[in-house]
C-alpha cells in the first residue's frame, strides 16, 4: 500500500486572507484535512480510532510558505507519514502547481492516544503493517524550542474561545489556535511581517469560554509567542517569522 495521498483542489474565496491569497490559518486547515483524509483511505480514519478508543493527538505543526496562491489558483496538495520510529511520528506536506513549483511544505509530530488510559499508543498496535512508506523528509530542521518563561514577554492580547472553534473531542481544535493567533495581528501588521514561517506547540487543552491571553517576545529576528488560559496553563507555544 503506497503510503502518499494527493489530491487537486481549487483555492477558494474562503482559504484566503485579505490580499485574495491562501492564507496561513487556512494552510493550516488544508494539511489537517488532507491528513484526515489520508488517514481513511488507509483504513485508520475517525471512525476506526472512535471504535478503538483512540484519539489522534498533535503535539507540533510546523508550516513555511514560499509563495502563496491567488484565489481560484488550481494547486496539488499532499501528505505522506514517515515510517514510524516511536510513539510520536512525523507527517509531512506539500502544495504545488503542476510545473512543479512549491508554494508551501508543513511538518506535524503527533501521536495516537488512548482514550481509556490516556498513554500514547506504538504504532504498530493499528498502523497497517503493508504500509510502503515515503522517506522524504521536508523542512529537515528541528522543531524549534520555545521557552514558556515569560519574563521578557508583554502581554498584548486576548480571546475567549467560542462554540465554533470546539472540535470532536470537545476542545479546541489545533487550527482554531493558529486563527486565534493571526487574528491578534492587524491586516496592517500582518502586511509588514509577511509571515513565511509558523510553528506551533500544542501544550494543553482548551475549552469553549475558556479566556487565553497572548504574550510574546522578539527574540533574534522572530516572534516568540505564548499562550495561557485562566487556570494559567500554557495552552500553546509558537514561533513566527
Amino acid at each position: 500500500m503506497k503510503c502518499r495521498y494527493e489530491k487537486k483542489y481549487m483555492i477558494s474565496p474562503s482559504d484566503c486572507d485579505h490580499t485574495s491569497r491562501l492564507g496561513m490559518p487556512e494552510t493550516f486547515d488544508l494539511f489537517m484535512d488532507i491528513a484526515a483524509e489520508h488517514a481513511e483511505s488507509i483504513g485508520v480514519g475517525a471512525t476506526f480510532m472512535k471504535e478503538k478508543g483512540m484519539f489522534w493527538l498533535t503535539a507540533k505543526t510546523r508550516i513555511h510558505i514560499y509563495k502563496r496562491p491567488f484565489m481560484m489558483k488550481e494547486v496539488n496538495i499532499e501528505t505522506w507519514p514517515l515510517k514510524p520510529r516511536s510513539v510520536q511520528e512525523i507527517r509531512d506536506y506539500r502544495i504545488t502547481d503542476d510545473t512543479g513549483f512549491v508554494y508551501a511544505e508543513g511538518k506535524t509530530q503527533w501521536a495516537m492516544l488512548d482514550l481509556k488510559t490516556g498513554g500514547l499508543i506504538k504504532f504498530d498496535k493499528f498502523f497497517p503493517m503493508d504500509v510502503d512508506f515515503v522517506e522524504e523528509a521536508v523542512l529537515e530542521k528541528p522543531f524549534a524550542r520555545i521557552s514558556e518563561d515569560m519574563s521578557d514577554c508583554e502581554e498584548y492580547a486576548s480571546y475567549k474561545v467560542r462554540s465554533t472553534d470546539i472540535d470532536l473531542g470537545g476542545h479546541m481544535n489545533n487550527a482554531a489556535y493558529v486563527k486565534a493567533l493571526f487574528g491578534t495581528f492587524t491586516t496592517k501588521e500582518l502586511n509588514e511581517l509577511k509571515i513565511k514561517d509558523c510553528e506551533v506547540c500544542f501544550k494543553n487543552s482548551c475549552y469553549e469560554e475558556d479566556e487565553l491571553v497572548f504574550y510574546r517576545r522578539a527574540k533574534d529576528g522572530h516572534l516568540e509567542i505564548v499562550v495561557k488560559n485562566q487556570r494559567g496553563e500554557v495552552a500553546i507555544l509558537a514561533e513566527l517569522q
